[in-house]
């Protein structure tokens, strides 16, 4: 088999992190029996779901987040799974958390962390401290990278990923409206990317969770019951290769400008001049 195989899950997301933490590790070992080699869970799951997340964070909760955090790295090294989850990342009081995505390595560590850097107005008004950086890793020889929910509304976000040479794009989200996957899908098939969409279920009328192919089409989704899909990324796949080995490429060489400033007509009123027929 060529490509990697990820899971995207689709979870119900609780106020309690015991609970949500207990559901990873289902989830994990089913994305593991099907041969997957990252799983990937929505905006703020172990923690509870942003909008719950305006509030204190007491030493005991900061405990039992980093339990369940612990108890997900050891499963993710016994299942050798990388493993990308959504949480508030609590800081040293009277800091706000950021909202995060941990990156569990498939040896149980924390290999990196993502925090969202573009907030909305609650959220730095009352809620998180902003991150400021990009962060991307690779699986077996394929290169992720990260963003959370709202940032969905800044082009230049998913512009610089592209740049960085991201293949899959891990887009966790709670989304609050329909529009929220066109422009999902709009940046897969502008990037030649694929974003892969994990959402809570209580967004499922809106849209499914799922993996979006380089063209801007699904190649999967989540379908009730079940709460997560597995699907291959491969860029070898023939059915993207305009995307991948063209229409990419194409956007790098045409986004220095060379080829424009070669061929810039001088000296040519009918050039200078916009208001001549």
């Amino acid at each position: 088999m060529t490509g990697i195989r990820i899971a995207v899950a689709e979870p119900m997301i609780t106020k309690d992190a015991a609970e949500n933490g207990t559901r990873v590790r289902e989830l994990m070992k089913t994305a593991a029996a099907g041969e997957a080699r990252l799983i990937q869970f929505p905006e703020g799951h172990l923690s509870g779901a942003p909008e719950v997340q305006d509030r204190d964070w007491p030493e005991a909760d900061r405990r039992e987040l980093a339990d369940e955090l612990a108890k997900i790295e050891k499963l993710a090294a016994r299942l050798k799974l990388w493993v990308v989850l959504g949480s508030a990342h609590p800081l040293t009081p009277p800091n706000r958390p950021h909202n995060s995505l941990y990156v569990i390595s498939a040896e149980g560590r924390i290999a990196d962390r993502y925090d969202k850097q573009y907030l909305s107005g609650s959220e730095v008004g009352r809620s998180f401290s902003p991150g400021f950086e990009p962060t991307v890793f690779d699986v077996d020889g394929y290169r992720f990278g990260c963003v959370l929910g709202g940032e969905i509304d800044f082009p230049q976000l998913f512009g610089h990923y592209e740049r960085l040479g991201v293949e899959c794009l891990l887009l966790s989200a709670y989304p609050a409206d329909r529009i929220f996957e066109v422009k999902a899908r709009a940046y897969a098939a502008i990037n030649s990317y694929w974003v892969a969409m994990s959402l809570p279920a209580q967004t499922a009328d809106l849209m499914p969770s799922g993996l979006i192919a380089p063209d801007g089409t699904y190649v999967s989704t989540v379908t009730a019951p079940a709460e997560l899909t597995i699907a291959t990324i491969d860029r070898d796949d023939p059915a993207y290769a305009v995307a991948l080995t063209q229409a990419r490429p194409w956007r790098t060489t045409a986004r220095k400008g060379d080829l424009y400033a070669a061929r810039r007509v001088t000296g040519d009123p009918r050039s200078t001049n916009h208001t001549i027929s």
